[in-house]
């Protein structure tokens, strides 16, 4: 496998293409373009490994040469849900590698007063319940937007749950390890930590300013 274990619910992948566009999306060069690219790629990337646990089960197909006993994918479900507006960068990655999975949507915003996660937005695939949903979010800084949209999806009945997201801070996994020890996380990266202002350091930026070249 193309990851190592942070603990026995995170990984941090260590694929060689993985790194390499990892610096290349922290480049403070890489233009909008560019970095739009780059999180798709990465997130295709990902995905790869985020899936791999999904069930087989074999069939009989026909060749041009003679019959051959193959495995398919056992039909189990999979979902995806981007956090607003940032997460939306990796939803064409996985869906170039699944193209049948379902995608729905969580926006948040922060409280100025209760400096708690709020609801905005949320629309999901009407048999979510039924799926495995992977959530959706570039950066991992404090955790709190992460682990209110796992919240949330919990609210909803969802049990099923995996985290995805490309670079992370060591506050952001705890946050979400603490609040969600069911949870699967799935990283590029682990930075030093947080600033003062709550960005991850060294980092990319603002991961959503970044791909809808926005200030």
């Amino acid at each position: 496998m193309n990851y190592e274990k942070y603990d026995d619910m995170v990984f941090i992948f260590d694929h060689p293409l993985i790194q390499h566009k990892i610096s290349l999306l922290r480049d403070k060069n890489t233009n909008t373009k560019e970095f739009r690219e780059l999180v798709s790629e990465i997130a295709m990337l990902m995905g790869y490994e985020v899936t791999r646990d999904l069930p087989l089960q074999e069939v009989e197909i026909e060749t041009p040469i003679g019959m051959a006993k193959t495995n398919v994918l056992s039909g189990k479900k999979v979902g995806i849900v981007p956090i607003l507006r940032a997460g939306l960068g990796m939803v064409d990655g996985m869906l170039h590698l699944l193209p049948m999975i379902k995608v729905g949507h969580i926006g948040l915003y922060r409280d100025h007063e209760t400096l708690e996660p709020v609801e905005y937005y949320c629309k999901l695939p009407e048999d979510a319940i039924e799926r495995e949903m992977i959530v959706l979010d570039p950066m991992l800084a404090t955790g709190g937007s992460a682990s209110a949209a796992i919240n949330f999806l919990k609210q909803r009945g969802i049990t099923h749950i995996k985290l995805m997201c490309l670079i992370a801070a060591p506050e952001g996994i705890k946050r979400v390890r603490d609040d969600h020890d069911d949870v699967q996380i799935f990283c590029a990266q682990v930075d030093e930590g947080l600033n003062d202002t709550a960005y991850i350091v060294p980092g990319l930026g603002d991961a959503g300013d970044r791909l809808y070249g926005t200030k």
